[in-house]
């Protein structure tokens, strides 16, 4: 099972999600990957892709807030000639060129309604219709299918199809966010800086015990892709130096250096506290350009708490 192996980290979490993954690799059931930007589902449809009897077969990829609705039609399931402006000719589409192997979709919560529809005509059938086309053809396709959103929620919003959510998440596997696996933190920084110095033919730096500390207190709102990014960042302004606390972007220290209690001290004449709780509020979403799930964990909140407390202050939700 080597393809999983090369997946980094030894938490729990991890080693959780490596056995289911395992185990749904060796069927030809369709997959629903969940999580956060960053968190390596790209990593895990791969590693399930090259594990799976499909492994010799075609494995293609298609992020589906990529392409406008436009396009996407005719990019997942072709089009004849003259079925719209530019249709020069019989072209094929990616469940076509995915026949016998694997499909992975990426971002499936941005797939347009309409869209949504002929997937379920796929997996309910294995049809597929060119658009133009009156007459469907058949494949052989299995689907990989990731969302970084709540799919409920965009059920519950009327943005997405309950009976293809039904069809997707047959065996639905969460990966953890990096915040959930801290012990793998060191492991991926070694893993990273090697990389790096291999591909950019430098010497790698090091960390310090202070800076890897640092990096263990900070929440990683961009998960394991924003690590990466920062290794490569360090790796080249710092080649073959030792990285301490002061070399880090500015938000990793500032975080780091609140104390985990008494980070505020209640001054002798009290405060409002519905008051100050609206000033914080504002506060977070002022620096984080009003981004609600940034501004949420900036005040050790959930987001759909955020968005309850900004209601009940006033503050827009729009």
């Amino acid at each position: 099972m080597g393809h999983f192996k090369s997946i980094i980290g030894q938490s729990p979490a991890l080693d959780s999600l490596i056995r289911s993954a395992r185990m749904v690799a060796a069927t030809d059931v369709t997959v629903l990957l969940k999580g956060e930007t960053g968190t390596g589902k790209e990593v895990f449809a791969n590693a399930i892709q090259k594990e799976s009897p499909r492994a010799d077969k075609p494995f293609i990829t298609l992020n589906c807030a990529a392409l406008p609705e436009s396009l996407i039609e005719s990019e997942l399931f072709g089009h004849k000639k003259g079925s719209f402006t530019g249709a020069t000719s019989n072209t094929q589409g990616l469940f076509q060129a995915a026949d016998g192997g694997t499909l992975f979709l990426d971002e499936i919560n941005s797939l347009p309604i309409t869209i949504q529809a002929k997937l379920l005509r796929f997996l309910e059938s294995g049809d597929c219709l060119s658009v133009g086309d009156i007459k469907p053809y058949n494949v052989n396709v299995r689907i990989i299918a990731a969302t970084n959103t709540d799919l409920n929620k965009k059920v519950a919003e009327g943005e997405f199809r309950r009976d293809l959510y039904y069809r997707l998440n047959v065996v639905p596997l969460e990966l953890p966010s990096l915040a959930q696996r801290t012990e793998d933190i060191e492991h991926l920084i070694m893993h990273f800086l090697v990389m790096m110095a291999e591909t950019h033919s430098i010497d790698a730096p090091k960390f310090s015990k202070q800076a890897l500390k640092v990096l263990k207190d900070y929440s990683w709102p961009g998960n394991i892709r924003e690590l990466r990014n920062l290794c490569e960042r360090l790796s080249i302004l710092l080649a073959g130096k030792t990285i301490e606390p002061e070399n880090l972007p500015r938000e990793f220290v500032t975080h780091s250096s609140l104390p985990k209690t008494e980070a505020f001290v209640l001054p002798e004449k009290g405060v409002h506290l519905d008051y100050l709780e609206a000033d914080l509020i504002h506060q977070a979403l002022n620096r984080t350009k009003g981004n609600r799930s940034k501004s949420a964990r900036l005040l050790g909140l959930s987001r759909d708490t955020l968005l309850y407390r900004m209601q009940k202050h006033g503050l827009s939700t729009h």
